[in-house]
């Protein structure tokens, strides 16, 4: 299945999209409508999960203990970061999006932010990035652009890279804009704050409920992410730490939404499989906000 193509955003190139899908899965029962809903609601359980490419925090790869731990969501969509396809001997080059898609049953897209040669020649291309998983049906998917201070190339300067996942997913009657993003991890924020403003400009581009995750790699209070709190909202203020995965002192790993949408409960999730902790958020979509 081929992405439909879409208006470029003002000002951006959009990179080429590939979307995988795999084994169908099973439509979870609706829950009951919320109160004073003019349209009846339908349950969405998302996750965002930064998988330290298949190690724990034990720093052993084991990607079946990756594949257990997202399974335990019980999540309907997942925005994972720091996924390996066929990145090096690290995760044994494998493809991490499409082995996990398999392993839990799951359609996947994969969103790479670096496309490196083969380590050998005649081998895979090397490539690391964000990925959406979905037990729904996937409508759209897309690789865009932000602002990215490389890791790969010696004295970097900020330019436009890839790696901000979006998918349209189709949830019973529901159409919901599913974004996966991994922000830079360096103390200086000012290329944080700059991936910000080239997010905001992607969502401003796309009607209805949409849905951000990702390893911010900032506390929602800081100031760097001020203007998103003026387009979503912090499913899970009072979720617990994310980082490290042991004894966490941090919380950057969010579930963000925009207003209309509900969110019944989140919560972070203990578990060693990773560096990080999961996120999980029970949402509620209405199908009038399409």
């Amino acid at each position: 299945m081929e992405p439909r193509s879409r208006r470029p955003v003002r000002g951006r190139r959009r990179a080429a999209a590939a979307l995988a899908a795999v084994l169908a899965t099973a439509v979870p029962a609706a829950a009951a409508d919320s109160p004073g809903a003019r349209a009846p609601s339908v349950p969405l359980r998302v996750a965002t999960y930064n998988i330290h490419a298949g190690a724990g925090a034990d720093q052993v790869f084991d990607l079946d203990r990756t594949a257990r731990a997202v399974r335990d969501l019980r999540a309907d969509v997942i925005g994972l970061q720091e996924v390996d396809v066929h990145w090096g001997a690290r995760s044994d080059f494998v493809d991490e999006a499409r082995a996990l898609a398999g392993k839990l049953g799951m359609r996947v897209f994969f969103a790479p932010i670096y496309d490196l040669d083969p380590a050998t020649p005649g081998g895979e291309r090397r490539r690391f990035g964000v990925a959406v998983l979905s037990r729904y049906p996937v409508l759209e998917a897309e690789n865009h652009e932000i602002t990215r201070l490389s890791t790969q190339t010696p004295d970097p300067v900020p330019a436009p890279a890839p790696g901000f996942a979006e998918v349209t997913v189709a949830v019973r009657g529901a159409h919901v804009h599913v974004y996966s993003t991994h922000l830079d991890y360096r103390a200086d924020p000012s290329i944080r704050a700059a991936q910000v403003a080239d997010m905001l400009e992607v969502l401003a581009a796309d009607r209805g409920p949409k849905v951000l995750v990702g390893d911010f790699n900032a506390e929602a209070t800081a100031a760097e992410l001020a203007p998103l709190w003026r387009r979503l909202r912090d499913a899970a203020p009072g979720g617990g730490g994310t980082y490290p995965a042991v004894d966490p002192v941090k919380r950057i790993d969010l579930v963000t939404v925009s207003p209309d949408i509900t969110v019944v409960g989140a919560e972070a999730v203990a578990t060693r499989a990773s560096d990080h902790r999961p996120v999980v958020a029970d949402l509620r979509l209405h199908r009038r906000g399409r």
